[in-house]
């Protein structure tokens, strides 16, 4: 293969179905390159103490996208022998064991493909608008879900509603957020917890 035919290539994918670590390294390999690093971040069942059901991503995308675009521009610049670059992150839940974000990097050499690996991810949680939250979630009698970390309660919607209607799910996440911040407020100034 001739390596002008081989051109570095940015593979860089937000999506909410199951993210595929043997996908993500066939991308980056190159006849080229002796070495493929991954990063695979998973979900674990535990955050300062708490037990952990899922956790939540959320993204305004199309800054997400040019901000991992930028991400592998500064790693060409770092490492100029990176052949390719995958970053592919999972958006909505992610349950337990399951990848969040997966990066891979080839190079000829190991040193520059784990280093940039590091970078991306390290850049990737510093500067790209992706946000997490861990879930501790248990049903009460009223058919509502309490979330642990926050003390907020949010009525439970259809998946296939929340996928069309981020807005408002953005709208019930901040009302949930405003309401126990308001209430605990309210208690901590001496005042009476609203309904």
């Amino acid at each position: 293969m001739d390596e002008s035919k081989d051109v570095p290539k940015d593979f860089i994918k937000l999506k909410s179905e199951k993210l595929s670590v043997d996908e993500v390294s066939e991308l980056v390999i190159s006849p080229y390159c002796g070495a493929v690093s991954l990063f695979i971040g998973t979900t674990r069942n535990n955050f300062e103490g708490k037990k952990v059901v899922h956790l939540e991503y959320e993204a305004y995308t199309s800054m997400a996208e040019t901000e991992i675009k930028k991400i592998c521009r500064d790693v060409r610049q770092k490492w100029p022998s990176v052949k390719h670059i995958a970053v592919h992150h999972r958006l909505g839940l992610v349950p337990i064991t399951e990848a969040s974000v997966i990066i891979a990097v080839s190079s000829p050499h190991r040193a520059e493909s784990l280093e940039a690996t590091r970078y991306c991810i390290n850049t990737l949680k510093a500067s790209v608008p992706i946000w997490k939250k861990e879930l501790e979630i248990s049903r009460n009698t009223n058919g509502l879900f309490r979330d642990s970390s926050q003390k907020a309660e949010q009525v439970q919607l259809s998946q296939p509603f929340l996928k069309q209607n981020r807005r408002i799910r953005l709208y019930i996440h901040l009302y949930s957020y405003f309401k126990a911040f308001s209430a605990v407020n309210c208690e901590e100034l001496g005042g009476k917890k609203t309904q």
